[in-house]
């Protein structure tokens, strides 16, 4: 569509009526995109702003883990019009550089989970509290219509090996595309806790793993998680 408020709610209500899994919603423009934690996501024509759902079933993964899924596929989608450039960063940002290329936000409507993923293809922000950079900052110009064929293509590959092979293969893959072990981190707790450690990985569960000065591990379920 050309211009919706989000294409999250839209998902949300499109999801309550019977919307199969599979199904992707792309608009031009959103005039009130949302990311994590409330944020508003700015939304100029030109980059990519779509959600999708995926209809939960008894037997899949715990569900928090499609943060995961979304975030390989996107990786892997950017990385086919800008080759080598994409690192992850837990929870769900892809950086470029260092600076935020993208954003996932999931959200549970009854039996089926939201993905909404946004993408700075043409744009991006300059007066956020996080550097950001678009695809087309690093000579990767893509049309949205062009690269949500491709982020559809593997999302759907990544869900199928979710439900069939499990969160393991997910997570190791994650790892493998995530900036290195050992990279300082600042971690900010929805309490309001900082604390700074090192990059461990992930746990079974797709939780941050932050190594501390004392040498000891702690488990990361919810933050806002900052490079340094």
């Amino acid at each position: 569509m050309a211009e919706t408020g989000s294409t999250n709610a839209d998902m949300i209500a499109l999801a309550a009526s019977g919307l199969e899994e599979g199904v992707w919603l792309r608009a031009e423009r959103q005039t009130g995109g949302r990311g994590r934690m409330g944020r508003s996501w700015i939304s100029p024509p030109g980059n990519l702003y779509a959600s999708t759902l995926v209809r939960v079933r008894p037997s899949d993964p715990p569900t928090a883990t499609l943060t995961l899924v979304a975030a390989v596929a996107l990786e892997e989608t950017v990385s086919a019009y800008a080759p080598g450039v994409a690192l992850l960063k837990w929870p769900n940002d892809l950086l470029i550089h260092g600076a935020k290329v993208s954003g996932i936000l999931l959200e549970r409507a009854v039996d089926a989970v939201v993905v909404g993923i946004g993408v700075n293809l043409a744009h991006y922000p300059t007066d956020t509290d996080r550097r950001a950079t678009s695809l087309a900052a690093h000579n990767a110009a893509v049309a949205p219509e062009d690269f949500i064929e491709t982020l559809a293509e593997a999302f759907a590959r990544w869900v199928e090996c979710w439900r069939g092979q499990g969160i393991d293969m997910i997570r190791r893959r994650w790892v493998a595309h995530a900036h290195p072990t050992g990279t300082p981190l600042n971690v900010r707790l929805p309490d309001g806790e900082a604390i700074d450690g090192l990059f461990d990985g992930l746990d079974p569960d797709g939780a941050l793993i932050l190594r501390l000065a004392d040498g000891t591990r702690r488990v990361i379920h919810a933050a806002d998680v900052f490079l340094l």
